[in-house]
């Protein structure tokens, strides 16, 4: 099925004006250029736009906002080059983002730029003659994708003069902010599950900010940092997934971006990508319709499939059941970075898959585990549990028929799988042997 918008209905989604009707001014409060081709917020649901600033929820409806643009609308190959001759980042599509020109020379960590690698061998394992990506995150400098969106919000940050980064988190993303804050100079302090995994502990911890274990699922985490942003202990706090989300999500678009441009400037026919809050999967699809809009690649259909854990699954049982709005469960599974039980972009990525297409699967922790096994053993990945969703979705998705092997795929791990050991703790020596060559031969190894 083919996707129900054109370039031009995506040119006018990204591009404000201060004409239209119900809009608030879109004045940037004073920030001049630190927004680059930002223009405003804009609400979601009744699109009315607010000026730059930290709010994330619509004042007429309560809806969320996301960053509306006045995009380069010029020559597309004169800005392919300006992209190609950029760093080795997400910065070289500064020009895209809601951030200032010289983004590149501040201190930060830089993420993006990470590996296409065409999985020929997993191609092969799964039956896809079609061309087989995975789009491999874990080579970010926390080792996974929430590097890219925390950059985004960190700049939102030093713009906006707040002093105290912070986050909600499943493991990820604590370190991500706590890393980001570190080199930028900015004190930390996010919150995690009390249960989360030692490894994504450890490395949130290591930075020097304070890390901060709340007694129960992340949604109860949030619920707190929600509490905490109204609040005076709040002031000068920065929450990068609640009060600057609007420009944290935008980081995600830079991974559409990167795929379109290591695949030649073309869109994939499928992209499979994880589901936690949503958040990922809608903003990919925004990065993909403005290549579009702005002639940088060339308008075809593609179909977006999301992929979520048996365990935590509200937008896969929504997507089944054929409803619009997402009822909340409570998460039991190992691939925490995705339990979120009541995901804020659920609704919207019901009517992105559905628009383009595409479906929304899930797999149980066996398959997860078995998948992060097969993609280990194929290409040389060892992916995090987020990465067995999705590499385990897609085969589900080729095996039940609702994945054309012969289209090109290309199938998200977003970190490493270092940060999920537990996952695979079976995992250990072929066999254990004195060292003498009788030894090995005796073991069935010569």
């Amino acid at each position: 099925m083919a996707v129900q918008s054109t370039a031009a209905a995506a040119t006018q989604s990204a591009t404000v004006s201060p004409e239209s009707p119900g809009t608030s001014p879109s004045a940037d409060a004073g920030y001049g250029t630190s927004f680059g081709p930002a223009a405003a917020l804009s609400c979601r649901e009744c699109g009315t736009r607010f000026p730059l600033s930290p709010i994330f929820a619509c004042q007429e409806c309560f809806g969320p906002l996301e960053v509306a643009y006045d995009l380069p609308l010029g020559d597309p190959d004169e800005l392919r080059r300006r992209i190609e001759a950029g760093p080795a980042s997400i910065w070289r599509y500064a020009p895209l983002l809601p951030v200032p020109a010289d983004v590149a020379e501040r201190p930060n960590l830089n993420p993006g730029w990470t590996k296409l690698i065409k999985a020929d061998n997993l191609a092969r394992e799964l039956g896809v003659t079609g061309g087989l990506y995975v789009k491999d995150d874990s080579g970010n400098p926390t080792h996974s994708f929430k590097d890219r969106v925390v950059a985004i919000a960190l700049e939102a940050a030093r713009t906006f003069g707040l002093t105290t980064l912070s986050c909600s988190s499943t493991g990820n993303l604590a370190g991500a902010v706590g890393a980001a804050a570190a080199r930028a100079g900015l004190r930390s302090c996010v919150f995690i599950p009390h249960d989360l995994e030692s490894a994504k502990v450890v490395m949130a911890a290591v930075y020097g900010g304070e890390l901060v274990a709340i007694e129960g699922s992340y949604d109860d985490v949030n619920r707190f940092c929600s509490e905490l942003i109204g609040d005076p202990i709040g002031e000068g706090w920065g929450f990068v997934n609640v009060n600057l989300r609007p420009y944290y999500g935008e980081g995600s678009k830079t991974l559409a971006y990167e795929i379109a441009e290591q695949l030649g400037w073309r869109l994939p026919d499928n992209l499979v990508i994880p589901i936690a809050s949503g958040s990922q999967l809608t903003k990919i699809d925004k990065g993909l319709k403005e290549l579009i809009a702005l002639g940088l690649v060339e308008d075809k259909p593609y179909r977006i499939y999301g992929a979520q854990a048996e365990g935590c699954s509200p937008v896969s049982a929504a997507f089944k059941a054929g409803h619009d709005v997402v009822r909340p469960v409570k998460p039991d599974t190992i691939a925490k970075s995705l339990a979120i039980g009541n995901p804020a972009d659920g609704p919207y990525v019901l009517d992105i898959t559905r628009r383009t297409g595409g479906t929304v699967e899930d797999v149980t922790d066996e398959q997860i585990v078995d998948a992060i096994a097969l993609l280990a053993r194929t290409e040389g990945v060892f992916a995090e549990t987020a990465g067995g969703v999705t590499v385990g979705v897609l085969r589900k998705l080729i095996e039940t028929g609702q994945l054309d092997p012969a289209a090109e795929t290309v199938v998200l791990n977003t970190g490493d799988g270092l940060k999920t050991l537990d996952a695979v703790a079976g995992t250990g020596p072929t066999a254990t042997i004195r060292p003498t060559l009788s030894a090995f031969r005796e073991a069935g190894l010569a």
